[in-house]
């Protein structure tokens, strides 16, 4: 995966890292705000020598040196807090106070520096001044058991300091850490789910699975349950254009046997293949042609609901000999589009439609008509849409994006190679609506004649 392929990645998964991100700083936030501050107080020891002869001064030099880290461990001794806590009265163990403290020696220097940390600065200064005053005291003592005197001093060089600044936590730190943190968790989750995200999604995955381009990419529209149909947007609704680049692209699928009938079909149900199928049938009618619409799904059929036309007579009673054909069909009024429904479901739909009456049916409508969708169901869990797209002139995939998995798009062509019937291309469905408006550029004063006549204008086919 290289550099671009990581910016697509996050494009996508934008979501995902944003998420993340959040959740670290929710939490690093939240962490911060619950956490009892602690304040800190420095208090500095100074050891020395005191002796005049220059020769005793040099070994007690080295004595002090060598000890003064020795000095450092014992300042959390048991005996030094006992004698602070008595002295302050306070309510901490041993133990719990030699928790608070610090002790260390400065880099190549005689000097101990005492760091307290308690929620309560003034308390924290006043335990590290008694800390470093009864230090002093007891190295003093330790150095001269038998009262005698001792070259070793020890001074409180700086008294303990005050700071009203709590040293924890620290809130802007944590939630930098916590945000680089969670924005690394989160582009390692985005990769790992592109990575192990088998749907499709490219034009890449499309053609390297059907041998076909994508003559349609349709953007997703929150609007389509409520208003599914291309007369109820405006004329330049991204939605509408799509099927006007999928209308025009019809025109080149084929220029040598030009086809006029097509199956609509997709792998599984819930691609948006009646939709598609509708909408088709209705921009080809605004484009002048005369088209007509079949639902050819004998299971579950939905055309006839979405424009609102009668689903009780069509393709079965047609078959059957119960009506004729011209009979049968009925037009919407809305759009012009000629509709024939798909009868009364019968109990073996595809012995029905693998039928040369079906067969025969097709080629008299596609001699009717300029061009006949037919709405088929999906091609995985029925062999329906295969046996029509055989009788057909071909068929057109819908497939969802990121959803369809490229083993389902896989199998899907497989049944259509499978009747040697012909898969013209893929429709692609609820494409992110991001860079769609990259593809197509138009009019937009509505003073242009090319506006107010209806005509739309497209800059980049």
């Amino acid at each position: 995966m290289d550099f671009k392929d990581l910016m697509r990645t996050a494009r996508r998964r934008w979501k995902t890292i944003v998420a993340l991100l959040l959740i670290a700083l929710v939490a690093a936030g939240a962490y911060s705000f619950l956490v009892t501050p602690k304040y800190e107080s420095h208090a500095r020891v100074f050891i020395s020598t005191d002796v005049e002869d220059s020769s005793e001064a040099i070994a007690a030099s080295l004595v002090s040196s060598g000890r003064v880290s020795s000095y450092a461990d014992l300042a959390t001794s048991r005996e030094i807090m006992e004698k602070v806590i008595a002295e302050l009265n306070l309510e901490e163990s041993p133990s719990e106070l030699a928790d608070m403290i610090k002790a260390e020696v400065e880099p190549l220097t005689v000097i101990i520096d005492i760091n307290v940390t308690h929620p309560d600065p003034k308390i924290a200064q006043a335990i590290a001044q008694t800390e470093a005053e009864q230090l002093t005291k007891y190295i003093t003592r330790i150095d001269a058991p038998n009262r005698a005197a001792t070259p070793i001093r020890a001074t409180v060089a700086d008294p303990a300091s005050y700071s009203s600044d709590p040293v924890s936590p620290r809130t802007l730190l944590n939630l930098v850490v916590a945000g680089l943190i969670g924005l690394v968790i989160g582009c390692g989750v985005a990769v790992l789910r592109e990575i192990t995200d088998n749907t499709v999604k490219t034009a890449d995955d499309i053609r390297k699975i059907t041998h076909t381009g994508v003559v349609a990419n349709i953007g997703y529209d929150s609007d389509v349950p409520s208003h599914p149909l291309l007369t109820d947007l405006n004329g330049f609704a991204p939605r509408a254009e799509a099927f006007r680049v999928l209308r025009t692209n019809l025109d080149y699928l084929d220029l040598d046997a030009q086809p006029k009938s097509f199956v609509i079909t997709s792998a599984l149900p819930g691609e948006g293949k009646t939709t598609t199928s509708t909408n088709l049938a209705i921009a080809l009618a605004q484009a002048g042609r005369r088209v007509l619409l079949v639902d050819g799904d004998l299971r579950r059929p939905r055309v006839a609901g979405l424009l609102g036309l009668e689903s009780k007579v069509g393709l079965t009673t047609v078959l059957v000999g119960k009506s004729s054909l011209v009979d049968s069909i009925q037009q919407h009024g809305d759009t012009g589009v000629d509709f024939l429904g798909g009868g009364p479901i019968p109990p073996n739909p595809t012995e029905v439609l693998q039928s040369n009456a079906t067969r025969d049916l097709i080629h008299k409508m596609r001699d009717m008509y300029d061009v006949v969708i037919i709405d088929a169901p999906p091609l995985l869990p029925v062999a329906d849409a295969a046996i029509l797209a055989r009788a057909a002139d071909g068929a057109l995939m819908v497939t969802r994006h990121g959803k369809t998995t490229k083993e389902q798009l896989h199998d899907a062509c497989q049944r259509i190679d499978q009747v040697d019937a012909r898969l013209y291309g893929v429709v692609v469905n609820m494409a992110p609506r991001r860079g769609q408006q990259d593809y197509y550029y138009y009019y937009a004063d509505e003073s242009d004649p090319a506006i107010k006549s209806g005509r739309w204008v497209s800059l980049k086919p």
